[in-house]
Parts: C-alpha cells; sequence; structure tokens
C-alpha cells in the first residue's frame, strides 16, 4: 500500500511538532533518510504519480488533467491486472469511480490510475471513493482482510498536506492526524497482522529548491530502521514489483530497491 502525501520536503515533516504520529511511525518502525523524489525539483506533482507507477515521468511537468496527458504505456496498474490480480486506487473526497477531472478537494493529478487509457476499464472499477474510518471501499477492504495486491492510497487536498480553500492553516497537522485516524485501523487489520501488507507514506515532491522527502516503511517485521541509502521513487516501484513478482519498468531496472535496507 503507498500512501501519497503532498509538497513538503524532510525537514518539514521529520522532527516537526505538527507531525507527531509521523514521526512516532518514523522512529518505531522504518525511515529513509536520504531519499528524493527522483525529478526536477522545479516541475510540480504529477510528474511524480507517474514516476512511481510506470518508472518514467514520460516528460510531463505540469498538472494537467489526463485529458492533456493520455499515457497508453506500461504502468503497474497494467502489470498486476496482468498478472491476476487486483488493484484499487482510494481516492478521498472522489465524487464517483474513476473521475476524470477536479472535484472541490478532489485533484485527479494525485490519482495516477486515471491516466492510463489502457486501464480505463480497470479504472471505473477499481479507481474508487475511499470512504470514511468507519464505512466505505477502505474501511470495508481493511476490515474484512481482502485489500488487493496493490493499493495506492491518495488523500484529499486538505489530508494529503497540499492545502485547497477551506482546508486547515496547518496542512502538516491535518495530514498527521488523517493518517493517525487511519493507520492503526489498517494495522489492526487482518492482512497486516498476517504479515500479507507493507505500507509506504511518501510524499509526491519537497519544495521548489529541493526534492528531498521523508519516505516511511510500516511493516510488522520493521522496527526502529533508519537507512541512509539514496532512494528514490524509482526505488519504490522496484520494491513494489519485487513484491509482487512483476517485471521492471523503467528506472525501476536501474534503481536500488527499497526493500533490502529494511530487511523486505
Amino acid at each position: 500500500m503507498i500512501i501519497a502525501e503532498e509538497n513538503h520536503g524532510y525537514s518539514e515533516i521529520i522532527g516537526s511538532p505538527s507531525a507527531p504520529y509521523l514521526n512516532e511511525l518514523a522512529t518505531g518502525y522504518g525511515t529513509a533518510t536520504a531519499y528524493d523524489a527522483g525529478y526536477p525539483a522545479d516541475c510540480p506533482s504529477l510528474g511524480a504519480y507517474i514516476l512511481m507507477t510506470s518508472g518514467t515521468t514520460a516528460g510531463i511537468c505540469d498538472d494537467d488533467d489526463p485529458e492533456a496527458h493520455p499515457l497508453r504505456g506500461d504502468n503497474i496498474f497494467r502489470q498486476v491486472a496482468a498478472s491476476g490480480g487486483q488493484w484499487r486506487n482510494y481516492a478521498d473526497a472522489a465524487p464517483g469511480n474513476c473521475r476524470l477531472t477536479d472535484d472541490g478537494r478532489y485533484l485527479v493529478r494525485h490519482v495516477p490510475a486515471t491516466y492510463y487509457t489502457g486501464e480505463r476499464d480497470d479504472c471505473r472499477r477499481w479507481a474508487i471513493p475511499l470512504g470514511s474510518t468507519t464505512a466505505g471501499a477502505l474501511h470495508d477492504d481493511v476490515a474484512a482482510g481482502r485489500l488487493p495486491a496493490y493499493s495506492f492510497v491518495s488523500p484529499d487536498a486538505c489530508n494529503d498536506m497540499h492545502g485547497d480553500d477551506g482546508c486547515p492553516d496547518d496542512q502538516v497537522a491535518t495530514g498527521d492526524q488523517w493518517l493517525r485516524s487511519w493507520l492503526p485501523q489498517i494495522m489492526a487489520g487482518p492482512d497486516y497482522r498476517a504479515g500479507r501488507l507493507t505500507v509506504i507514506i511518501t510524499w509526491d515532491e519537497g519544495t521548489g529548491t529541493s526534492n528531498h522527502i521523508p519516505t516511511l516503511v510500516v511493516a510488522p517485521t520493521v522496527r526502529d530502521v533508519t537507512t541512509s541509502k539514496p532512494l528514490t521513487h524509482c526505488s519504490l516501484l522496484r520494491f513494489t514489483e519485487e513484491q509482487l513478482r512483476l517485471p521492471l519498468l523503467g528506472c525501476a531496472a536501474r534503481a536500488p530497491s527499497l526493500g533490502p535496507p529494511f530487511g523486505l
């Protein structure tokens, strides 16, 4: 399970009094201290989401919607389905399945499954509203122990620390509180307790001048692990594909894997 937060550098999260829960996770489980998004810092969010899920930014350096970027190349969503598995892109505040335009706090550029044209049929089934901690898709799948092979979780514009009209002023605290509401539930679920689930919390990018970002690894076998190994979103994709026994796409084939430093 990948949970993608937004637009904050390493030092804005690690050690921040606004992020007590994230810092608790960082010290109790695993944290990468030399993780860089792996693409130009002057490019905005979308390229990161495409990089994490396909091994390339496809040359994207804007935040335009899927109509402007109909991507036909291979990607992890296609790989998972072709291998016989299922995936979900749980999208917080989504007004419906596979929504291809922004709607309030739902920002389509943070929902990568919507950009891959070859996956439109699966997108209509599997890029779905996240729901709440008491009802809805993620709650129900966690409680039933039926999380799919691959999950990408896209919090809304307030909960992912991006910020938007009407969001609380402290973006970091808002995201931290959202994670505090969800992670204990996910970790209490049958998939995590059975050792079938690793949760990666990362950020799309850092600041306008540096993409040094925090990345946390939460898994039953990871305890008090810190690595200074240089890693990127390509490393995250490689680890994901290795775990799912899928071919390595794009930059994942050349990047060090996120897994070994954490014993995974």
